[in-house]
């Protein structure tokens, strides 16, 4: 199968590297020439401008977008428009805003498919969880590429019409929220609490058989060993916060309790007065183990 990639950041690279290892061919652009280049030397084949890649794909064309969430989509798309047909699909793996997926799929002549993309960064060995909206047919089409990008058949699936998948991934989002704010507490407390506690040695005995072991809490062990048990010069700051807005939001308008989600999202606000709680420090770190974004320190 034959995929266009625009979009050479962490995720798309990604992207680009498991869709060749699984022996088909991509052809790639992005406004940083050296990522070009670098994709390119793992067996790409580069393009110049958006119009060259559409160029380069045949009559039907295969294109995963991987930029950032928001006028970026929406200009790839604009330089799509001339190249592309209904008988083409365009993939959105970036967060964006259902409503916004739902908008491009009626104003997009390819068939659309937003695709909510979970794993972050760890995902490159292992493999995305993908939740997929929009046309049955173009999904179908893209399912061998769907296969490569994620963990395999059973880490993909369609969701529904279009926006369902972007829809799936917002609400997964504020259950992340949630679930790192429940493991901040916990230990928090018992850093705080009446023994003098290993808490890598806590977390990894957990992770063995415990009704609580996850992905999470091994990212917690992870952090503890890295960064000491009492999370060293990471900062009392959560950044974030646009997908779990998004989902109390949505829960607003549906009238859904949602009490767990909108007190994490609320925690991640009001890290922002830097009053030094630990389990914001810890959920802090939880996001460089997941997905590898930046973590405040403190002076």
């Amino acid at each position: 199968m034959e995929l266009g990639v625009i979009g050479l950041g962490r995720m798309g690279r990604i992207v680009v590297d498991r869709v060749l290892d699984a022996g088909h061919d991509v052809a790639v652009f992005d406004i940083d020439d050296d990522a070009v280049a670098d994709a390119a030397d793992a067996g790409a084949r580069p393009a110049d401008t958006i119009p060259d890649l559409t160029e380069s794909l045949g009559e039907d064309k295969r294109i995963w977008l991987m930029v950032p969430a928001g006028d970026p989509v929406d200009a790839a798309l604009d330089e799509l428009a001339p190249h592309v047909d209904g008988d083409d699909v365009v993939v959105d793996g970036g967060n964006s805003h259902f409503e916004d997926s739902v908008r491009r799929a009626d104003s997009t002549d390819a068939a659309y498919l937003d695709c909510g993309t979970s794993g972050g960064p760890a995902g490159a060995e292992l493999g995305f969880s993908l939740m997929v909206g929009g046309p049955q047919w173009a999904y179908d089409e893209l399912e061998p590429v769907f296969d490569a990008v994620a963990t395999g058949p059973a880490g993909h699936d369609r969701m529904g019409p279009a926006g369902s998948g972007h829809y799936v991934k917002m609400v997964h989002n504020g259950v992340e929220y949630a679930l790192m704010q429940t493991y901040g507490e916990g230990f928090e407390l018992l850093a705080n609490g009446r023994y003098d506690l290993d808490l890598e040695a806590v977390a990894r005995t957990w992770n063995n058989g415990a009704v609580i072991r996850s992905w999470l809490l091994e990212l917690c062990e992870e952090a503890f060993r890295e960064e000491g048990v009492d999370l060293g010069t990471v900062a009392d700051r959560v950044e974030g916060g646009s997908t779990g807005t998004w989902t109390v939001q949505e829960a607003l308008e549906q009238e859904v309790p949602v009490p767990l989600i909108y007190q994490a999202l609320a925690e991640r606000f009001g890290s922002r007065a830097d009053d030094g709680r630990f389990a914001r420090r810890l959920a802090s770190r939880l996001r460089y183990g997941f997905g590898r974004h930046d973590v405040p320190r403190r002076e």
